[in-house]
């Protein structure tokens, strides 16, 4: 049995214990990372590979986490593509993109050749990682970085989907081999942007764009806001591996996944409860209910929330190793 977790459950192979990885696990609950803050902005902290680095190992020195992920936005693919990005301190666009102006926002090379700073940082990750822990990286999905870049703009379906297919898969395509290359175990895709997704394209348009992301290996897919009933769609892409949040049975979405793990999905708004005690039950019930931890990454339903308690975070982790020891 591999000494490696993440890479057991990503190849669905025995595992003394899950992995734990949590998303948002370095971020704005953290002092360490609110320290940081003060001395440098978002975007420094994104794109100075070194800083990026330095914040993608905070919560595993802090709580030793067993996968890495890599500090960034999903928005930087946008950016490099020409769209002038600005985060004040959200992000924020100074224009959208429209069926006009989008032949001066497709230059795909010119789009990685600016998005260099996240393989920079992984690599420098992976450098300083314990040859046990997993590293992560990520992209945003196709139809959440394109309702970013649209905004209020009113644009045709055939326009959203022919920059999806010619513009925004391609780049994400490579940029995904790329992270690959630099280091990373595997490639998250965060596609929560979904609310506006019609089901029928979804299902007979949009899961084939999925499919080609699928298709590269090693690459996962995350989404709090599928259409009704497209979770199975999103099986049956054979992705490395899939997130799901606290709505979704995690014992039937283990059993059916065949390949690759699931990674979720404990309710994140539990970690804010005072009590360590009532804290320490809802994670022992949760564990109880899960028959078999084969291909499972341990973690929340979402995002880490900001005002977490940091010891909650410690609690959690601590509760499931001592679980499955």
């Amino acid at each position: 049995m591999s000494d490696k977790l993440f890479k057991n459950a990503l190849e669905r192979a025995e595992n003394p214990c899950p992995p734990i990885w949590m998303m948002r696990q370095a971020g704005r609950y953290q002092s360490s990372y609110m320290t940081m803050k003060e001395e440098w902005t978002f975007e420094q902290m994104c794109k100075l590979p070194r800083l990026a680095s330095d914040v993608a190992m905070l919560p595993i020195d802090e709580f030793d986490f067993d996968v890495a992920i890599l500090f960034s936005d999903i928005l930087f693919h946008l950016e490099g593509l020409g769209l002038p990005l600005s985060f004040n301190p959200g992000p924020k666009f100074e224009w959208n993109l429209d069926e006009d102006n989008w032949v001066d926002y497709k230059d795909i090379g010119k789009a990685l050749k600016f998005l260099n700073f996240q393989s920079k940082a992984l690599k420098q990750t992976r450098d300083r990682l314990s040859h046990k822990k997993g590293l992560v990286g990520f992209v945003g999905g196709p139809w959440t970085i394109l309702n970013y870049a649209i905004g209020d703009e009113e644009v045709s379906d055939e326009f959203r989907h022919m920059y999806l297919k010619e513009v925004l898969v391609p780049l994400l395509k490579s940029s995904i081999r790329e992270q690959l290359t630099a280091g990373a175990d595997a490639v998250m895709i965060f596609d929560s942007g979904l609310s506006n997704i019609n089901k029928s394209y979804f299902d007979k348009e949009y899961s084939v764009l999925l499919k080609q992301l699928a298709d590269i290996g090693n690459t996962a897919y995350y989404s709090r806001t599928l259409p009704y009933n497209s979770l199975n769609k999103v099986i049956d892409l054979n992705f490395a591996g899939i997130g799901i949040d606290s709505t979704i049975d995690l014992n039937k979405t283990l059993k059916k996944v065949n390949t690759g793990f699931v990674q979720g999905n404990f309710d994140e708004t539990l970690l804010l409860q005072d009590s360590e005690t009532i804290l320490r039950y809802e994670i022992k019930k949760w564990l109880d209910t899960i028959k078999d931890p084969t291909g499972w990454v341990c973690g929340l339903g979402h995002g880490i929330l900001k005002t977490t308690p940091p010891k909650n975070v410690q609690l959690f982790i601590d509760t499931v190793r001592t679980y499955y020891s």
